[in-house]
């Protein structure tokens, strides 16, 4: 193999490199996800916070009284969201919340409230 053919076909396999990642860019893979916030309202710290949905979790080991807790997440299947955590009282509050389904995406705000109640103020895309 000559010196030119060799760089003629590391040319090629370089343009074909480039086309194959620009078309994957142009057809763009669109990454969906949730910007989910939970605020403590409860008027106390509390313990051992975990939010389930569908195939993960998330949480956090305390959160002070007042205090706010982001985390981004990416839905894999359909299903209920539920919170729980240990109240100062040592009591532990379950809560279900709304359904999310895959591929929607926007923001959750999460108010944890006194009693173990919570409103759930979800701004996601319609189901697909």
């Amino acid at each position: 193999m000559t010196n030119r053919s060799l760089v003629a076909g590391l040319f090629r396999t370089g343009i074909s490199d480039i086309a194959i990642c620009a078309l994957l860019t142009a057809t763009g893979c669109h990454s969906y996800h949730i910007d989910a916030t939970i605020e403590n309202r409860t008027g106390a710290p509390i313990q051992q916070l975990e939010v389930d949905y569908p195939s993960a979790s998330f949480g956090a080991n305390s959160l002070a009284a007042g205090a706010v807790f982001h985390y981004r997440i990416q839905l894999r299947g359909t299903g209920p969201l539920k919170v729980q955590y240990t109240g100062s009282d040592g009591h532990q509050a379950q809560i279900d919340g709304p359904t999310v389904v895959e591929r929607q995406e926007g923001t959750l705000q999460i108010v944890l409230l006194p009693s173990g109640k919570a409103e759930f103020h979800p701004q996601m895309t319609p189901a697909p």
